[in-house]
């Protein structure tokens, strides 16, 4: 293997009889090396818009949720939410309540996201989109300002909100008319609007807990589930292995899950995680196309030291030891190139977090002024693993091709 690597590197910087040999060895090594650091550059801002999404879900929702089995509301006390803020690593367990409602405002009526918030939940929102007023009171509700455009609603108009359960009700209740009067239909103000996320802005209308339980028909101590969140630098999925922990020894086991933010808007990140991919599979045809520039580079060789080979041959050399010359050769172009590449893509990336330096082309039209960038280790094992491979596969060829020369008995009557 020593002896193999000694060559091999001397083939590699030593002089070629045809500088065009040169040229192309270079022009892989440039190849693989751009292909790699262009490729995790292109993953890791994925990953930055990726986590950007997970980011602003979070400003209003807790990265993992408590939440029933089969969709219904649970039953909440306050030495439930002890328990699960005492778990280690959650900073705090919010019950919330969540479900579709009809609001009505106007001449105009659609069917909309209700999502009420505690008191501590609404002041880590105002903390969280720095707001100065607050979004809503006891008696009003904040709209999304895409909603609210759509509607036509401005501060201070009054809608009203109800569950389309209460249809239901209305209808079976059409035999006893004296029981329609028991039936009230919540009727409140906007107080304001936001702006957070697309799919918040486009249908969610937030408002205090015990208003959207009115609205959801929620009696008693009933919720749609529970916000939980980390500390910092616990990560949810750290924070959902500790709390499956937890679960499995509790009597909730049976009745309740815990869901993460990932699954509850699973198309939304699939589709995301999707895309990440198939950048990678595009990209690594850069990586490709260099490495397939390298086979010629190698069988260049091969042909260029042919009277070395012979000489190695009557040395001893066999037949798997020449191959083992070229498929370190190409080895070694390969890790050299995939290790500068991505040195070079660590460098860029730790530049755009810290100093932003590329700007996305329409400040107005997202909440960041740069390109979002997050750095994964396995996005960079992956990368750099299939480039290396690859550079690995390519040299198969001309690693036979310089075996069979080594072997060449015409090379040897020329010789002599």
């Amino acid at each position: 293997m020593k002896t193999a690597f000694w060559i091999a590197r001397r083939f590699s910087f030593a002089r070629k009889r045809f500088r065009i040999i040169n040229v192309i060895s270079a022009i892989s090594l440039a190849g693989i090396i751009v292909g790699v650091s262009t490729l995790l550059i292109v993953m890791s801002v994925l990953n930055g818009f990726q986590k950007l999404a997970l980011d602003m879900f979070t400003t209003l929702e807790g990265p993992v949720q408590l939440v029933s089995h089969n969709g219904d509301s649970i039953e909440v006390s306050d030495s439930l939410l002890a328990t699960i803020a005492s778990v280690r690593g959650v900073v705090s367990a919010e019950p919330f309540a969540e479900g579709e409602a009809i609001m009505s405002g106007g001449e105009k009526s659609e069917l909309v996201m209700i999502r009420g918030l505690s008191a501590t939940a609404h002041r880590e929102l105002m903390r969280k989109t720095g707001a100065v007023e607050p979004y809503f009171s006891a008696e009003t509700v904040s709209s999304g300002i895409l909603l609210a455009e759509r509607m036509k609603l401005s501060p201070f108009d009054e809608i009203k909100l109800f569950s389309p359960e209460l249809i239901t009700l209305g209808l079976e209740m059409l035999s006893e008319p004296y029981m329609l009067a028991a039936l009230k239909i919540p009727e409140t103000k906007v107080a304001s609007r936001f702006s957070l996320q697309k799919i918040f802005d486009d249908r969610y209308v937030l408002a205090p807990n015990d208003f959207a339980r009115n609205v959801l028909l929620l009696g008693g101590s009933r919720y749609s589930g529970i916000d939980i969140r980390a500390e910092n630098g616990v990560s949810g999925r750290e924070l959902k292995k500790r709390l499956d922990r937890w679960l499995v020894a509790s009597p909730l086991r049976k009745s309740c899950t815990l869901r993460t933010l990932e699954s509850k808007y699973g198309d939304i990140f699939a589709v995301m995680e999707l895309e990440k991919w198939a950048s990678f599979s595009v990209l690594m045809l850069v990586v490709l196309v260099a490495a397939l520039s390298l086979t010629g580079s190698l069988a260049m060789t091969a042909i260029d030291k042919q009277k070395e080979l012979f000489y190695l041959r009557c040395l001893g050399l066999e037949k798997p030891q020449f191959m083992e010359i070229f498929l370190i050769q190409g080895g070694m172009t390969g890790i050299g190139g995939t290790a500068a590449g991505t040195a070079l893509a660590w460098i860029v990336c730790r530049l755009q977090e810290a100093y932003g330096l590329v700007e996305l082309p329409s400040k107005s039209a997202f909440i960041i002024e740069a390109y979002p960038v997050s750095m994964k280790t396995t996005d960079f094992l992956a990368v750099g693993a299939t480039a290396i491979a690859l550079s690995f596969l390519v040299s198969l060829y001309p690693a036979r091709k310089a075996a069979s020369i080594a072997g060449n008995h015409s090379l040897e009557t020329k010789t002599n």
